[in-house]
């Protein structure tokens, strides 16, 4: 078979899991300390090409460009690899061009297709490829895989919680020191709202402050593999490095958790309505379903990379305020 698609939410492992099948795909055993299989777990096999993309949706132009490496003679072997990641932001157009190469691939060429969702573009495409799903991690494995890593159990409970089946995200949520406060900080915004543009961009301000501080363990991290670049760069030159995939990735990480923190933060705004409604604190309940629907509609909309500053500003001047309780 030429063309696989992994489904499942993000943080689900399936990118992990479309390396660990390049890797057998390329080395044909199941050894991960084989040279192709080390390669390509590592993200570094020169036959096994990752697509990211560039905007808020992957264009014709950047399909054109997956559909001339792929009919690009492999490096080193027989066969290449191509990752495909978010491909449930693929544009009609380029799901079309996408489709007819799936159909008539290289010889040589195997994709693997990843997708949070299929959403009606990915219909065809998915027809065409063994799809296999991936659900969300549960909130106990991952608070147990913390806590075999020494995180406190009250701590690693908060952080599952938090991270959503996301086992990456969980991991820096668990040295997070401010994780209770932005989650008060979020759920105290109904409470807070009077109505004005003036609260609202203070709010705004607010937590811009605390998701940037929220990256500090990540960031931390990064320095670290920086650290490690450069020792090796030292040690055997720049050729090969990985230097500009380095710092892509590690754009890519912050960018993700900013957005992961915003989902993450809506999500216990919408919570805090739903529970106003379950408690009976509410004589507005359509305006406060509304208000939930809408917030919905917003993390929506964080897949499509928006503004993320005017999107949580009109969110916020949308929403009705809630009686302190």
């Amino acid at each position: 078979m030429h063309a696989y698609l992994f489904v499942g939410p993000n943080g689900c492992t399936k990118d992990e899991a479309a390396r660990a099948f390049a890797a057998l795909l390329l080395s044909g055993v199941d050894d991960a300390d084989q040279r192709d299989a080390r390669l390509a777990l590592a993200g570094e096999h020169p036959d096994v090409s990752e697509v990211r993309r560039a905007g808020a949706t992957i264009s014709k132009d950047q399909v054109s460009d997956v559909i001339r490496s792929a009919s690009l003679a492999p490096v080193e072997g027989s066969r290449k690899v191509m990752i495909l990641h978010e491909f449930h932001l693929l544009d009609a157009n380029a799901a079309a061009r996408l489709l007819k190469t799936l159909e008539e691939p290289p010889s040589s060429a195997v994709f693997i297709v990843l997708a949070d969702q299929v959403p009606p573009e990915l219909v065809t495409i998915a027809s065409r490829c063994v799809r296999i799903e991936f659900s969300a991690i549960a909130d106990t494995a991952v608070r147990d895989v913390l806590m075999t890593e020494g995180i406190e159990p009250e701590v690693a409970e908060l952080a599952a919680h938090a991270a959503e089946g996301n086992l990456t995200r969980a991991r820096v949520l668990a040295v997070d020191p401010g994780l209770r406060e932005r989650r008060a900080v979020f759920a105290a915004i109904p409470q807070r709202l009077d109505g004005t543009g003036s609260t609202v961009v203070q709010l705004c301000a607010e937590l811009n402050g605390l998701i940037e501080a929220a990256a500090a363990p990540l960031a931390e991290r990064q320095l670290v593999e920086v650290a490690e670049l450069e020792a090796r760069v030292a040690a055997a030159g720049e050729r090969g490095s990985g230097r500009k995939a380095l710092e892509d990735r590690h754009k890519r990480e912050l960018r993700r958790h900013r957005t992961d923190e915003l989902r993450t933060g809506l999500a216990v705004v919408a919570g805090t309505y739903r529970d106003a409604l379950v408690q009976n604190h509410l004589n507005r309940s359509d305006s406060v379903v509304k208000a939930v629907h809408r917030i919905h509609s917003a993390l929506d909309a964080l897949e499509r990379n928006p503004n993320e500053t005017l999107l949580l500003q009109a969110l916020l001047l949308d929403l009705p305020s809630l009686p302190d309780h």
